[in-house]
């Protein structure tokens, strides 16, 4: 089970033991912040992309979307999202609990410049009912984040 992949990975942060699950869903956005009681833009969610021949998961701001143009002027190539087989066999995650702990080898994680307005922030933890609350620097270390990046745009912007 995924969840316990996330737990045996926090482990070595110390922070297994933070691990949140839920009686409901927190699959989507929406639900997630239902569940914990936050804004949306706290939820960090983990979009997962076929780049090259590799892949690659963005963690951004649950109120924003990926930007076309930034995505491709950074990975010099189209946003190509995984389909929901895809990212379980690529990434190690199902759909509704992709996080950046405890991914499959290879993949690199990024982080979204979206994130940095919030002291703290909700990212899955392997299961469509977890979640994880971790400063940005927490984050930045735990997911082992190849780089920060600027790739996204406000939703509605």
């Amino acid at each position: 089970m995924a969840i316990e992949r996330v737990r045996a990975y926090l482990e070595q942060y110390g922070a297994a033991d933070r691990v949140l699950e839920f009686g409901v869903s927190s699959a989507t956005v929406e639900l997630a912040a239902k569940a914990l009681g936050c804004e949306p833009g706290r939820i960090a969610k983990s979009l997962s992309f076929g780049v090259g021949e590799g892949y690659i998961v963005i963690v951004t701001a649950g109120d924003c979307k990926i930007d076309n143009a930034k995505y491709k002027a950074k990975f010099h190539a189209k946003a190509r999202m995984l389909t929901p087989p895809e990212v379980e066999e690529h990434i190690g995650h199902a759909v509704g609990g992709v996080c950046p702990f405890g991914v499959n080898d290879g993949v690199a994680v990024y982080l979204d410049e979206s994130l940095r307005r919030f002291g703290t922030v909700f990212p899955a933890c392997g299961s469509s009912n977890s979640a994880i609350e971790l400063t940005i620097e927490e984050l930045e270390r735990y997911s082992r984040c190849a780089e920060w990046v600027d790739v996204c745009k406000r939703i509605g912007q």
